[in-house]
Formats: structure tokens, C-alpha cells, sequence
């Protein structure tokens, strides 16, 4: 069996849901441990009866330690400060094997096994950014990231495991800072630091804004196939990073601030959005007090036409009316 965690409040609960239809979809025997990060997300995921599941409330999760450093970081920060706490709480209290931390707004389009059969023997796997070149933020954001890591329940995976929550609890803020970046740069020496280190090679996973522009893809009866550019080498697409996606309430959605292709949008942004809609409409039946895309306002200001024009001429306007994305 895979297991996995994740963490997220009702402001990314259409994505977690996602995440973990997607993995009920394409992962024939998993178990999701989901950290719900408000009262809300807890309350509406229990109604949800998800098989694969087991739901876990801050009031359960949350010891003295997370609890002296929650008022010292925002709503992101404090997330990625209990990132490994996650991972951690899972492994000592369940006695599974091993555990995959993933990021609420990953979506899984084929089975995660080739990256399990390529983790072997090691304890520890980790996922890098693979940055596109123009887009390569790897000295203040990190080689490696934070959205699909992996610790088996052993010396090795224990020992880094506690040493990343320690250093999480002492510094995890959204800012540069002393070669510190949130909970993701602590990883960027862990191949010299700790013994049993495996960094993902498989093309197919860790796809997201900041390298789809390596590759094109091809979708073939439901299976997608990823060509890497500069060597055309093909790839079973395993999972997508939504990065960076936000819901506007003038009906407007962002993708973020990079070139993505009409290949891309059409193979990932638009289904996935699409399948938001739909599972946001269906947990309306359920409980209709909460958005569950987390749409806020779309940011006016005395920059805004200056940023439009900057990003027309760079290609990377990725603002676009939902409702495009939504057409058959």
C-alpha cells in the first residue's frame, strides 16, 4: 500500500479533493492522511466518507511545540512549518512503512508506482524543480520541491525527518532569508547531508509552470504523453503541480506569471479546472456556508496597468474568464 498525507483548510478543499479522487482514480491501493486545517475542513471532509481516507483535526495534530510557533507565522508559513510534522505525526502514530507528503493541488493522471519501483531501497526521495531556464529561482526558492516528498519509517528517513522539523520550528517564513526560503531550501544539501537520498528521475512527475515549457504533450485515450523538447524523449505524465492557481470572484481565474502553451492549457489547466467546478458543485449539496476554490478579489492598484502591459508583451498574461475554461 502507498500512503500518503496532505494538508489543507476550505480555502484549497476543491483541490484536496481532487488530489485524492485522482489518486483513487489511477492508485489501486493507497491510503490519504488528510490534515484538515480548519474546523470547517474537518467538519464537511467527515461528512465526505472517503474511503481512502483518514481525517485529522488540528486538535488531534497540533502539539506544544507547533503550538508556540503558530502565532509567529501567517496562514502559508504555518502550513509549511507542520509540512514534516505531517509526515512525522503519520509515521509514529500509524506504524506504517513509509509516508509521501503531498501537496494539496498536485493532480495524479497515471499510477505513482514507477516513482515507488525507482525509490528502491533508499529512505528518503526527494522531487527537484527542474526549473526551466528561464524561470530558475533554485538559489532562493530551492533545488528541490517541497510538493511530493517521501520518508520510510526508518533510521535513515527518521533522522532527516526530525532534523527538517526542528529547523521548520526555529525558521519557516515567506522570505529569502540567510539561504533560508520557508521549509523548502533546508533540503537543498540533503544528498551529502543524510544517507539514502534518492532524487526523483522520471519526467512525469513533479510537472508544474516552472518546467512545463521543456516538454509537450499528447493526450492518447485518457493517457497523456509528455515529450521532452531537447531530447525527445517520451514520458507517461504522472502528476501536475497547480501551482500558483486563483480563483477571482469577478469570474476571473490566474494561472500565474510564465508561458504556458495552448498545448498545456488545453492538456491540463482546463480539465482540471473544469473538475474543480464540478467538485465545488457537488460540495455545495453538502454544505454551501464556504467557497471551496478559496476565491478572493482580483488586486487593483496604481501597478495594474503597468503589470498588464509588462505581461502582454512577455507572453505570460495568464488571466482568463473561468468560463472559457469551462466550455465543452
Amino acid at each position: 500500500m502507498y500512503n500518503f498525507c496532505t494538508l489543507f483548510d476550505t480555502h484549497y478543499f476543491s483541490r484536496g479533493l481532487a488530489l485524492y479522487y485522482s489518486l483513487e482514480k489511477h492508485c489501486e491501493d493507497f491510503h490519504l492522511y488528510i490534515f484538515a486545517f480548519n474546523n470547517k475542513a474537518y467538519e464537511v471532509l467527515a461528512k465526505l466518507n472517503l474511503v481512502n481516507a483518514t481525517i485529522i483535526s488540528l486538535n488531534d495534530f497540533e502539539d506544544e511545540e507547533l503550538l508556540k510557533v503558530k502565532p509567529t507565522r501567517n496562514i502559508a508559513e504555518y502550513c509549511w512549518t507542520s509540512t514534516s510534522s505531517t509526515i512525522l505525526y503519520v509515521l509514529e502514530k500509524y506504524k506504517i512503512e513509509s509516508c509521501t507528503y503531498l501537496d494539496a493541488d498536485l493532480f495524479f493522471y497515471s499510477s505513482p508506482k514507477p516513482l515507488f519501483d525507482e525509490m528502491g531501497e533508499n529512505s528518503i526521495f526527494l522531487t527537484e524543480h527542474r526549473y526551466s531556464a528561464q524561470y530558475n529561482k533554485e538559489v532562493k526558492s530551492g533545488k528541490y520541491c517541497v510538493q511530493f516528498v517521501t520518508f520510510k519509517n526508518n533510521e535513515h528517513g527518521l533522522k532527516a525527518l526530525k532534523w527538517w522539523r526542528d529547523r521548520c520550528l526555529e525558521w519557516c517564513y515567506a522570505r529569502y532569508e540567510d539561504g533560508k526560503f520557508g521549509d523548502q531550501l533546508y533540503l537543498d544539501d540533503w544528498t551529502e547531508r543524510f544517507d539514502g537520498v534518492h532524487v526523483m528521475k522520471h519526467l512525469g512527475g513533479g510537472l508544474a509552470a516552472w518546467n512545463v515549457q521543456q516538454y509537450s504533450f499528447i493526450n492518447i485515450d485518457g493517457k497523456i504523453i509528455g515529450t521532452e523538447l531537447s531530447t525527445l524523449t517520451k514520458f507517461d505524465v504522472i502528476f501536475y503541480h497547480f501551482h500558483y492557481l486563483k480563483f477571482f470572484s469577478n469570474g476571473k481565474l490566474e494561472l500565474g506569471r510564465r508561458v504556458l502553451t495552448s498545448n498545456t492549457l488545453d492538456t491540463f489547466y482546463k480539465p482540471y479546472i473544469k473538475y474543480l467546478d464540478e467538485i465545488k458543485n457537488k460540495i455545495a449539496l453538502i454544505d454551501s456556508s464556504f467557497d471551496p476554490h478559496g476565491t478572493s478579489v482580483e488586486p487593483i492598484n496604481w501597478k495594474t496597468p503597468i503589470l498588464y502591459i509588462y505581461r502582454k508583451l512577455n507572453n505570460v498574461y495568464n488571466i482568463f474568464l473561468k468560463k472559457e475554461f469551462l466550455k465543452d
